[in-house]
C-alpha cells in the first residue's frame, strides 16, 4: 500500500463537507485473496457494518450522507470519484462533464483495492466507470443492510462485473441521500456526527482515522 492520502474539503453553499479529512488508502486491499470477504472481515472486526455492494453505471448524482460516516472499498474495475461539490443541474451529462456543478472539489482515480473513508457531509459522485455496465444493487435487500442469514457466505457467492464497491458504516449508522442544500444553515449538525472508535481497515492504529480525525 502507498501512503495514506488525506484531503481537506471546505464547505460550499450547498454541501457541508467536513472539518474531518477525506481519507484514501490506495491499493490497501489489492492483495486480498477474496476482496469481498476480506473487506467484510476487516470492516466487521472493526465495528463497521457492511450494508451493500453496488455495481455503478457511467455516472450518478452527487450526494452526501448527513448522519453517518461511510467507508467504500473498490472491488473491481476503475472509475473517477468527484468529492466536495454538488451538481447544480439535473442533467447528468452536464453535471458530470459540463458546467453543471459547483466550483471546487477534487477528482480521484479509484481502482480495485482502494478504500475511501468519507466523513459525514462530504459529497461524492462516481463516474467514468470501466468496465461500463448498468447500475445495480448486487446484494439482497434495499442497500441499508444485507438480507441473508449468512452475510459473509452471501458475499462470497456474488459474481462481480463492471465497477463495483462495497459500503460499510459504523454500527448503527444509516445513510440518507442528500443532494445539496438540505442542511444549509445547520452544517454544525452534520459536522458533529460522532467519530467511530476504530478505522475500518487499521483499527486503532494512528495511520488511519484514529490519527487523522483528532
Amino acid at each position: 500500500m502507498s501512503e495514506v492520502k488525506s484531503y481537506q474539503l471546505p464547505p460550499t453553499s450547498l454541501i457541508p463537507n467536513s472539518p474531518l479529512p477525506l481519507l484514501h488508502y490506495p491499493s490497501v486491499f489489492a492483495d486480498l485473496k477474496s476482496p469481498k470477504t476480506g473487506a467484510y472481515d476487516s470492516f466487521s472486526n472493526n465495528g463497521w457494518q457492511v450494508q451493500w455492494i453496488f455495481r455503478y453505471g457511467q455516472t450518478q448524482v452527487s450526494h452526501y450522507h448527513s448522519a453517518t460516516h461511510e467507508c467504500m472499498a473498490v472491488l473491481s474495475g476503475t472509475a473517477t470519484i468527484r468529492f466536495g461539490v454538488a451538481d447544480t443541474v439535473d442533467d447528468l451529462q452536464e453535471s458530470t462533464y459540463g458546467t453543471g456543478k459547483e466550483d471546487g472539489g477534487i477528482e480521484v482515480e479509484a481502482r480495485a483495492g482502494d478504500v475511501f473513508i468519507i466523513p459525514a457531509g462530504v459529497a461524492h459522485k462516481t463516474f467514468k466507470t470501466q468496465p461500463s455496465d448498468e447500475f445495480k444493487l448486487l446484494t439482497p435487500s434495499d442497500g441499508h443492510h444485507i438480507a441473508a442469514p449468512d452475510v459473509r457466505g452471501a458475499l462470497e457467492r456474488l459474481e462481480l462485473s463492471g465497477f463495483t464497491m462495497i459500503g460499510a458504516y459504523p454500527i448503527g449508522g444509516q445513510w440518507d441521500f442528500a443532494k445539496g442544500g438540505e442542511n444549509t444553515g445547520d452544517y454544525e449538525q452534520v459536522w458533529t456526527v460522532a467519530k467511530p472508535d476504530n478505522d475500518p481497515v487499521f483499527g486503532k492504529d494512528a495511520k488511519g482515522l484514529v490519527g487523522h480525525w483528532q
